[in-house]
């Protein structure tokens, strides 16, 4: 298994590094919004959140889309599971890192623990 993350996922890590973009995922998890609908959340300006957007969309982490006379910003989901199952693998990878350290542990313990004697034991 390679370690090494595919571009789309870095691309993803990357866009959601920053707290803006990610509260914006944020928001658009409870469904598709207008960048003026989006804005409204933040303290910062409308052109400012729509730049955001627009690294989330080259990132492919959202789309827009025409809804009558507004463009709606959609999550993407795909980017998001890939992030996801990446991290999984490295977790699976730990978890099991640990378990055999927990192992070599408990062996080297066991050896080298000296029985407690019959005084002192409860």
């Amino acid at each position: 298994m390679s370690v090494l993350a595919t571009p789309a996922v870095t691309q993803t890590f990357a866009a959601l590094g920053d707290p803006i973009r990610s509260a914006i995922v944020e928001e658009l998890t409870g469904g598709d919004a207008t960048v003026g609908e989006i804005a409204a959340h933040f303290t910062i300006t409308f052109q400012a959140v729509s730049q955001q957007i627009t690294t989330l969309e080259r990132a492919g982490l959202v789309t827009r889309h025409r809804e009558g006379r507004s463009r709606r910003v959609h999550l993407e989901r795909a980017p998001i599971e890939q992030a996801s199952v990446w991290m999984e693998a490295r977790r699976l990878r730990l978890d099991e890192r640990y378990r055999r350290l927990d192992h070599v542990l408990s062996d080297v313990l066991d050896v080298h623990t000296p029985p407690i004697p019959e005084e002192k034991r409860p």
